[in-house]
């Protein structure tokens, strides 16, 4: 077996994790947005939404493990668990330790949404984007393959799409509170 092999799984796990994190901030987005309304079913984009916040879950945890299992950096369990603890680069691994639970708890927020009051599940959820922001931040600092052409277009695409899906939620949200406005006072102009 070759001997870099927790490496290769370290890498490319950690790269599948972020590519999940993306869609499913993406797939939550354009619900909140209802820009997938007109595309598909509602309840389809959600499932969707779920899976892969689910799989990046998966994704992230082998990341972790692959890791662990790796002999070139030492990563124990406190390296990979307490933002700063590493020392392989420090402050690139906290980004990425930081982001963990920010997924985990963005997670469980989730499978728990029935049972939490809504505000709650809410205002957890909306660290969604920080999550992305924070995982973004790690894969380009502690990515190995930041030179890799394909990976930094991926990066930029991604950061594109998200920041003009976050342009769209708060355009929507505004006219949506525009409009509230104006239909509560009618001498206002409708939007």
């Amino acid at each position: 077996m070759n001997e870099q092999i927790w490496w290769f799984v370290a890498r490319s796990s950690g790269i599948v994790a972020w590519v999940l994190v993306t869609l499913a901030v993406c797939w939550g987005l354009m619900v909140s947005t209802r820009a997938a309304a007109k595309a598909s079913q509602p309840a389809e984009v959600m499932d969707l939404h779920r899976f892969f916040g689910g799989l990046a879950v998966t994704f992230t945890l082998i990341h972790l493990i692959g890791l662990v299992g790796d002999s070139y950096v030492h990563f124990g369990w406190a390296e990979i668990l307490i933002p700063g603890a590493s020392e392989w680069n420090p402050v690139a691994v906290a980004w990425g330790v930081v982001a963990f639970y920010l997924l985990v708890a963005v997670e469980a927020t989730s499978l728990a949404m029935k049972k939490l009051p809504r505000p709650v599940w809410r205002n957890v959820h909306r660290m969604s984007l920080a999550l992305y922001v924070f995982a973004t931040v790690h894969g380009i600092q502690a990515g190995t393959d930041t030179n890799n052409s394909l990976y930094q277009m991926a990066m930029l695409a991604s950061i594109n799409v998200v920041a003009f899906l976050v342009v769209l939620l708060i355009l929507t949200r505004r006219k949506a509170a525009l409009k509230k406005t104006s239909d509560l006072n009618p001498s206002l102009p409708s939007v």
